[in-house]
């Protein structure tokens, strides 16, 4: 019986990781850790960018987005190859191009070249992250993904503790290069380890196939229960997109925090929490639900961003705290979210799923991170406006996930 079919709801006690398994855990986390502080660096690096290449809020936006677009593209592209291949290859494949993108952002001397780079990066990028989630797929039992998810998604608190303070001391002192050409020395040193260490991922190959990529693509696209998956995790990164790309410029010009101190301090703190809260949010998504956790963390994510976003100038420990439940709450849910949905698709079609579905999670937070250029303005005196409407706008999207996210409870729960 394939491994994602098994009942989520399942009480059987947790199984242990095998020595592999832990090292394929690590790595996959690793490599998510140098794609996500990637994209996540552009936001601190906001107050800085901004008046250095003497851009508007609406075209920074537009630097965050188009990566979102770009990778949306490269996803669907990949979406009919991406069951064709051994997955090992296909990961270095597509890693070997985000390195090189993240390269040319690092040498990038004007706002339309890194604009360019932005979009290179995002087209290899965009799809690592699909063919990482295929891979857990392939090697854990739906059972264990909560956990699994619980330490790859730390990629997100470790960026936070690790990288972008480094990279906003690197960017305060040497230039907004600075942490771009870091991430590519990162970047090698992972795929080394990656290309030596990791043995092929081809269970799937196995599998008969006869339809060309084309009619792979569309196949996997007009599923019923397939579609109902992407129009719930479509919208799961939208409050991220949102509110990441104005978070320094928010906590400068709004709370009152300085850029080279104290702004990194909240992002190393909330970090740390966020690291040792992530692999507990995914032991308690294996034990008592994934779905259950995924409502939990998202009332309170709700809360905590409606408040959060209409803060004026406000004390350093404050804001920590407030910063640290949101991030935990959003991360419970994004992990509890993605272990969900990975018992969606049947193994011949998983990379095409996961391909498709991290495209249209990229188009959909493209458009938001547009939208939220939009809705926010920066006065003269460089305070940012309507940030509480902004909030409003994330609060509801976040709500309606739960609505949707409860069919994709239902495909799994009656999977055969």
């Amino acid at each position: 019986m394939d491994s994602a079919s098994a009942t989520p709801t399942a009480k059987a006690p947790l199984v242990p990781f095998t020595p592999y398994q832990r090292f394929v855990v690590f790595v996959l986390a690793f490599l998510q850790f140098t794609v996500i502080l990637d994209f996540m660096i552009l936001s601190p690096l906001g107050a800085i960018l901004m008046p250095a290449l003497q851009i508007t809020t609406r075209q920074f936006g537009l630097l965050v987005s188009a990566y979102a677009f770009s990778a949306g593209v490269a996803g669907l592209l990949a979406a009919g190859f991406a069951d064709r291949f051994d997955r090992k290859k296909f990961l270095l494949f597509f890693y070997c191009g985000f390195v090189l993108g993240t390269l040319l952002c690092g040498v990038a001397g004007n706002y339309h070249f890194l604009l360019f780079a932005r979009i290179v990066t995002g087209l290899f990028g965009g799809v690592i992250g699909s063919v990482s989630f295929a891979i857990i797929t392939d090697l854990f039992p739906l059972q264990m993904r909560g956990r699994v998810m619980g330490v790859v998604q730390t990629a997100f608190a470790a960026s936070q503790v690790m990288g972008i303070p480094l990279g906003m001391v690197l960017a305060t002192r040497l230039g907004w290069h600075g942490p771009f050409l870091l991430i590519v020395g990162v970047s090698l040193a992972v795929g080394v380890v990656i290309f030596l260490r990791m043995q092929p991922v081809d269970a799937h190959l196995k599998v008969v196939r006869d339809r060309s990529p084309v009619a792979h693509l569309l196949h996997t696209a007009s599923q019923s229960r397939y579609l109902i998956g992407f129009s719930a995790t479509m919208l799961l990164a939208t409050g991220g997109f949102m509110l990441m790309p104005f978070g320094s410029a928010f906590s400068v010009n709004n709370l009152g925090l300085s850029l080279d101190v104290q702004v990194p301090v909240v992002y190393a703190v909330t970090g740390v929490v966020s690291i040792v809260a992530g692999p507990l949010a995914g032991r308690l998504a294996d034990s008592i639900g994934k779905y259950t956790v995924f409502c939990i963390g998202t009332v309170l994510a709700i809360g905590v961003v409606l408040y959060y976003t209409r803060l004026g100038v406000t004390p350093l420990w404050l804001v920590i705290v407030i910063s640290c439940v949101m991030f935990v709450c959003v991360s419970a849910r994004m992990i509890a979210a993605s272990a969900l949905t990975s018992g969606v698709p049947a193994m011949p079609d998983r990379g095409a799923y996961m391909a498709i579905n991290s495209s249209l999670q990229q188009f959909s937070g493209g458009v938001a991170a547009g939208l939220a250029g939009l809705i926010v303005v920066q006065s003269p005196s460089g305070r940012l406006e309507h940030y509480g409407l902004l909030g409003v706008v994330v609060a509801a999207v976040m709500a309606l996930t739960v609505l949707l996210m409860f069919n994709v409870h239902r495909i799994v729960r009656e999977k055969p």
